[in-house]
């Protein structure tokens, strides 16, 4: 799944060590995230839509079918 982690992290100035503490998961868990290797659960997905205060849609995009 494709997504915008890394550029709204960057907007923050914020490492993956930082994010990751925020959202209570592990920096390789993040990296994976952002590298679309990982779709984060649904109860993930919503902690960083809050985080960010935008909607998971504004950050998350589904795949193409």
């Amino acid at each position: 799944m494709k997504n915008r982690l890394r550029v709204l992290r960057a907007e923050r100035e914020w490492s993956q060590q930082d994010l990751a503490v925020q959202l209570e998961v592990s920096r390789q868990s993040v990296n994976a995230i952002e590298t679309g290797r990982y779709d984060p659960s649904l109860p993930l997905a919503f902690r960083i839509a809050r985080l960010f205060d935008l909607p998971i849609e504004a950050i998350f995009e589904p795949p193409s079918s």
